[in-house]
């Protein structure tokens, strides 16, 4: 769901859409090129297409043919290599999720303070989740997940599992340093972290701040500290 196209350089690597969706900032696997270059030109300029067309008319009003005749291609070259326009604008989304980084390993920035830790990666997820150039396609890609099953799959093996362990990895780094729970579910602790930003982000219910994700960290280590 990159804003994380941020500035904060740790978050960018890990939190990028959503995060949660969004960056949250990084993305685990970007698309195989084709071997051709005429076809992987062809491929990103359909991948261009698809981000333009769907910021520019929406997600309802895209069309396979609209992509094709503004990339140039036929459309059986998109059908060859997308099964659908949902599949390929989350295709779309990885590029240019990881246009320009680096290759590092991703992980969540680890200064011992966990607190400023979560605080720096939600901030960065807001900072991306504000901004327009990802707006459309972030919300076209999980308006489109809860009706197709594959892309689900898809997102869920591409996406939002790897991205969720690179969270519970930093929140077990935590339970190491004694600064969590030891018993705590940390599938139910990504929730608590990164939930109510994304929902707030979908349902529109709220201003998306970095203030407001200050709060959310607070309010969710207030539950998830160790008990005295």
């Amino acid at each position: 769901m990159r804003g994380t196209l941020s500035s904060v350089k740790a978050a960018v690597k890990t939190d990028r859409l959503v995060s949660s969706f969004v960056r949250v900032g990084h993305v685990p696997q970007k698309v195989t090129p084709d071997a051709s270059r005429r076809s992987e030109t062809a491929r990103r300029a359909i991948l261009a297409a698809a981000l333009d067309l769907v910021g520019e008319v929406g997600y309802a009003k895209l069309t396979i043919e609209g992509i094709a005749a503004a990339a140039g291609v036929g459309k059986q070259t998109i059908y060859r290599w997308w099964p659908s326009k949902g599949s390929l604008l989350f295709d779309a989304f990885l590029t240019l999720a990881g246009d320009g980084q680096d290759g590092q390993d991703a992980a969540l920035p680890d200064t011992g303070d966990l607190a400023a830790d979560m605080k720096t990666v939600l901030r960065a997820t807001v900072a991306e989740l504000n901004e327009p150039r990802y707006d459309q396609p972030m919300r076209a890609l999980h308006t489109e997940i809860v009706h197709d099953p594959a892309l689900a799959a898809d997102y869920a093996k591409r996406l939002d599992g790897p991205m969720r362990e690179l969270k519970k990895n930093r929140l077990r780094a935590a339970q190491r340093a004694g600064q969590m729970a030891e018993d705590v579910d940390l599938d139910v602790a990504v929730d608590m972290l990164f939930g109510p930003i994304l929902n707030r982000w979908l349902q529109r219910t709220g201003p998306l701040t970095p203030e407001y994700a200050d709060r959310v960290v607070d309010t969710a280590l207030r539950g998830l500290r160790p008990r005295s």
